[in-house]
Protein backbone atom coordinates (compact mmCIF):
# COMPACT_ATOMS: atom_id res chain seq x y z
CA UNK A 1 0.00 0.00 0.00
CA UNK A 2 3.15 2.27 0.99
CA UNK A 3 4.06 2.24 -2.98
CA UNK A 4 0.43 3.27 -4.19
CA UNK A 5 -0.10 5.69 -0.92
CA UNK A 6 3.16 6.88 -2.12
CA UNK A 7 2.63 8.02 -5.86
CA UNK A 8 -0.81 9.72 -4.53
CA UNK A 9 0.54 11.66 -1.50
CA UNK A 10 4.41 12.70 -2.85
CA UNK A 11 3.97 12.69 -6.48
CA UNK A 12 6.93 15.24 -7.02
CA UNK A 13 8.77 12.72 -5.28
CA UNK A 14 8.97 14.62 -1.76
CA UNK A 15 6.22 15.03 0.65
CA UNK A 16 4.69 18.75 0.83
CA UNK A 17 3.16 19.31 3.87
CA UNK A 18 0.99 22.57 5.01
CA UNK A 19 1.76 23.79 8.41
CA UNK A 20 -0.07 26.18 10.06
CA UNK A 21 2.20 28.84 11.23
CA UNK A 22 -0.35 30.51 14.10
CA UNK A 23 0.01 27.78 16.01
CA UNK A 24 1.91 28.20 18.57
CA UNK A 25 1.52 24.16 19.84
CA UNK A 26 2.29 22.72 17.13
CA UNK A 27 5.00 24.71 15.59
CA UNK A 28 7.09 25.42 18.95
CA UNK A 29 10.20 26.39 16.57
CA UNK A 30 12.37 25.90 13.28
CA UNK A 31 14.92 23.57 12.23
CA UNK A 32 18.88 24.85 11.62
CA UNK A 33 18.18 24.95 8.17
CA UNK A 34 15.22 28.05 9.15
CA UNK A 35 12.25 25.34 8.53
CA UNK A 36 9.31 25.05 10.80
CA UNK A 37 9.98 22.83 13.50
CA UNK A 38 7.45 21.13 16.78
CA UNK A 39 5.16 18.51 17.08
CA UNK A 40 3.15 18.69 13.53
CA UNK A 41 6.58 18.95 11.20
CA UNK A 42 7.96 16.11 13.39
CA UNK A 43 5.05 14.30 12.30
CA UNK A 44 4.89 14.93 9.06
CA UNK A 45 8.84 14.47 8.38
CA UNK A 46 7.61 10.68 10.11
CA UNK A 47 5.67 9.98 7.86
CA UNK A 48 7.46 11.13 4.80
CA UNK A 49 10.25 8.94 6.22
CA UNK A 50 7.27 6.03 6.21
CA UNK A 51 6.54 6.80 2.61
CA UNK A 52 10.27 6.65 1.85
CA UNK A 53 10.50 10.33 0.69
CA UNK A 54 11.84 13.26 2.59
CA UNK A 55 9.06 15.92 3.73
CA UNK A 56 8.98 19.61 2.98
CA UNK A 57 7.01 22.25 4.96
CA UNK A 58 4.55 24.71 3.09
CA UNK A 59 4.16 27.62 6.02
CA UNK A 60 0.67 29.44 5.99
CA UNK A 61 -0.25 32.23 8.19
CA UNK A 62 -3.39 30.17 9.49
CA UNK A 63 -5.35 27.21 9.50
CA UNK A 64 -8.14 28.80 6.50
CA UNK A 65 -5.68 29.23 4.09
CA UNK A 66 -4.17 25.76 4.07
CA UNK A 67 -7.85 24.71 3.91
CA UNK A 68 -8.51 27.06 0.47
CA UNK A 69 -5.01 26.24 -0.70
CA UNK A 70 -6.44 22.26 -1.32
CA UNK A 71 -7.81 24.20 -4.75
CA UNK A 72 -4.49 24.91 -5.96
CA UNK A 73 -2.27 21.62 -5.33
CA UNK A 74 0.70 23.51 -3.30
CA UNK A 75 0.45 20.90 -0.47
CA UNK A 76 0.24 17.31 -0.59
CA UNK A 77 -0.91 16.77 2.91
CA UNK A 78 -2.38 19.38 5.22
CA UNK A 79 -1.63 19.01 9.11
CA UNK A 80 -4.73 21.67 10.49
CA UNK A 81 -8.08 20.50 12.52
CA UNK A 82 -10.82 18.58 10.66
CA UNK A 83 -13.98 20.30 10.59
CA UNK A 84 -17.49 19.67 8.46
CA UNK A 85 -16.67 22.26 7.02
CA UNK A 86 -13.05 21.33 5.44
CA UNK A 87 -14.10 17.78 5.27
CA UNK A 88 -16.37 18.84 2.35
CA UNK A 89 -12.76 19.47 -0.04
CA UNK A 90 -10.54 17.84 2.13
CA UNK A 91 -9.97 14.01 3.71
CA UNK A 92 -8.83 14.03 7.49
CA UNK A 93 -7.44 11.26 9.24
CA UNK A 94 -8.06 10.48 12.75
CA UNK A 95 -7.70 12.78 15.23
CA UNK A 96 -3.73 12.73 16.69
CA UNK A 97 -3.72 15.65 19.60
CA UNK A 98 -6.50 17.48 21.11
CA UNK A 99 -6.50 21.26 22.38
CA UNK A 100 -9.12 22.68 25.13
CA UNK A 101 -11.03 25.53 23.47
CA UNK A 102 -12.95 27.59 26.17
CA UNK A 103 -13.64 31.19 27.37
CA UNK A 104 -11.88 34.51 28.95
CA UNK A 105 -14.16 36.44 30.79
CA UNK A 106 -13.30 40.44 32.15
CA UNK A 107 -13.16 41.45 35.24
CA UNK A 108 -16.33 42.00 37.31
CA UNK A 109 -18.21 40.38 35.03
CA UNK A 110 -21.28 38.15 36.20
CA UNK A 111 -21.23 35.11 34.41
CA UNK A 112 -20.76 32.46 36.18
CA UNK A 113 -21.64 29.20 33.64
CA UNK A 114 -21.52 28.32 30.10
CA UNK A 115 -25.17 28.35 29.88
CA UNK A 116 -24.56 32.42 30.47
CA UNK A 117 -22.74 32.41 27.33
CA UNK A 118 -25.37 32.11 24.45
CA UNK A 119 -27.33 35.12 25.13
CA UNK A 120 -28.45 38.12 23.47
CA UNK A 121 -26.24 41.04 23.92
CA UNK A 122 -23.26 39.23 24.57
CA UNK A 123 -20.49 39.86 21.97
CA UNK A 124 -17.35 37.10 21.87
CA UNK A 125 -14.33 38.08 20.14
CA UNK A 126 -12.92 35.24 18.12
CA UNK A 127 -9.77 34.42 15.75
CA UNK A 128 -11.64 34.21 12.81
CA UNK A 129 -11.74 30.59 10.60
CA UNK A 130 -9.92 28.76 13.34
CA UNK A 131 -11.20 25.28 14.12
CA UNK A 132 -13.18 26.88 17.50
CA UNK A 133 -14.31 29.60 15.42
CA UNK A 134 -16.22 27.05 12.81
CA UNK A 135 -17.47 25.35 15.67
CA UNK A 136 -19.47 28.57 17.79
CA UNK A 137 -20.76 29.35 14.59
CA UNK A 138 -22.41 25.96 14.12
CA UNK A 139 -23.87 25.82 17.71
CA UNK A 140 -24.14 29.41 19.21
CA UNK A 141 -27.50 30.97 18.33
CA UNK A 142 -27.92 34.28 20.02
CA UNK A 143 -24.76 35.45 21.28
CA UNK A 144 -22.77 37.94 18.55
CA UNK A 145 -19.09 36.52 17.12
CA UNK A 146 -17.07 39.31 16.83
CA UNK A 147 -14.48 37.74 14.50
CA UNK A 148 -10.90 39.38 14.38
CA UNK A 149 -7.50 38.37 12.09
CA UNK A 150 -5.62 37.04 14.28
CA UNK A 151 -5.15 35.77 17.79
CA UNK A 152 -3.44 38.67 19.74
CA UNK A 153 -5.92 40.94 17.92
CA UNK A 154 -9.08 38.56 19.23
CA UNK A 155 -7.44 39.69 22.86
CA UNK A 156 -6.92 43.18 22.26
CA UNK A 157 -10.19 43.69 20.71
CA UNK A 158 -11.90 41.87 23.20
CA UNK A 159 -10.13 44.75 26.01
CA UNK A 160 -10.79 47.68 24.12
CA UNK A 161 -14.17 47.27 22.89
CA UNK A 162 -15.47 45.80 26.66
CA UNK A 163 -16.80 42.84 24.91
CA UNK A 164 -18.14 40.26 27.02
CA UNK A 165 -16.78 37.03 26.37
CA UNK A 166 -13.16 36.16 24.28
CA UNK A 167 -13.05 32.85 22.73
CA UNK A 168 -9.60 30.68 22.19
CA UNK A 169 -7.42 27.48 23.12
CA UNK A 170 -6.66 27.35 27.01
CA UNK A 171 -2.72 27.67 26.60
CA UNK A 172 -3.29 30.92 24.64
CA UNK A 173 -6.05 32.15 27.29
CA UNK A 174 -3.58 31.25 29.95
CA UNK A 175 -0.87 33.52 28.91
CA UNK A 176 -3.60 36.54 27.82
CA UNK A 177 -4.73 36.63 31.07
CA UNK A 178 -1.17 37.72 32.67
CA UNK A 179 -2.41 40.96 30.99
CA UNK A 180 -5.70 41.46 32.55
CA UNK A 181 -5.62 41.19 35.82
CA UNK A 182 -8.60 40.35 36.92
CA UNK A 183 -9.86 38.30 33.98
CA UNK A 184 -11.21 34.77 34.65
CA UNK A 185 -11.45 31.86 32.31
CA UNK A 186 -14.19 29.04 32.55
CA UNK A 187 -12.92 25.77 34.02
CA UNK A 188 -15.26 23.73 31.64
CA UNK A 189 -14.33 23.52 27.95
CA UNK A 190 -16.80 24.39 25.13
CA UNK A 191 -15.15 21.64 22.60
CA UNK A 192 -11.47 19.88 21.65
CA UNK A 193 -9.70 21.45 18.70
CA UNK A 194 -8.62 18.44 17.73
CA UNK A 195 -6.03 18.11 15.07
CA UNK A 196 -5.45 15.60 12.04
CA UNK A 197 -3.55 15.27 8.90
CA UNK A 198 -5.64 15.63 5.47
CA UNK A 199 -5.36 15.13 1.87
CA UNK A 200 -7.08 15.25 -1.48
CA UNK A 201 -10.32 13.02 -1.21
CA UNK A 202 -9.46 11.28 -4.52
CA UNK A 203 -6.67 9.95 -2.88
CA UNK A 204 -7.94 7.01 -1.12
CA UNK A 205 -4.68 5.17 -1.11
CA UNK A 206 -2.98 8.33 0.53
CA UNK A 207 -6.40 8.62 2.67
CA UNK A 208 -5.77 4.70 4.17
CA UNK A 209 -2.20 5.13 4.63
CA UNK A 210 -3.14 8.02 6.36
CA UNK A 211 -5.81 6.74 8.52
CA UNK A 212 -3.52 3.74 9.92
CA UNK A 213 -0.30 5.54 10.10
CA UNK A 214 -2.26 7.63 12.84
CA UNK A 215 -4.27 5.00 14.54
CA UNK A 216 -0.04 3.19 15.04
CA UNK A 217 1.43 6.84 15.64
CA UNK A 218 -0.72 6.81 18.70
CA UNK A 219 -1.33 3.33 19.62
CA UNK A 220 2.84 3.29 19.82
CA UNK A 221 3.08 6.12 21.92
CA UNK A 222 4.94 8.49 19.14
CA UNK A 223 2.44 11.21 19.49
CA UNK A 224 3.19 11.14 23.11
CA UNK A 225 6.73 11.51 22.40
CA UNK A 226 6.61 14.43 20.05
CA UNK A 227 4.24 16.58 22.81
CA UNK A 228 7.16 15.35 25.38
CA UNK A 229 10.24 16.46 23.35
CA UNK A 230 8.61 19.65 22.31
CA UNK A 231 7.97 20.53 25.67
CA UNK A 232 3.93 21.16 25.14
CA UNK A 233 3.07 18.56 27.59
CA UNK A 234 -0.66 19.38 29.52
CA UNK A 235 -1.09 21.62 26.44
CA UNK A 236 -1.67 19.13 23.98
CA UNK A 237 -3.05 16.03 24.59
CA UNK A 238 -2.81 12.60 22.97
CA UNK A 239 -6.17 12.46 21.24
CA UNK A 240 -8.29 8.96 21.99
CA UNK A 241 -8.06 6.07 19.57
CA UNK A 242 -10.84 5.88 17.13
Amino acid sequence: MNTRARQQLAPTGVLRTAVNMANFLLITGETVDGEADGVSPDLARAIAAELGVEAVMVPFKGPGEVADAITDNSWDIGNIAAEPERAKTIAFSPAYCEIQATYMLPPGSAITDQSQIDVAGNRIAVKERAAYDLWLTDNLRHAQLVRVDSIDNSFNTFVSDNLEVLAGLRPALLKQQQKLPGATIMDSSFTAVQQSVGCRPEHHHGTAFLQEFIHHAISSGLIASLIDKHGVTGKLSVAPLP
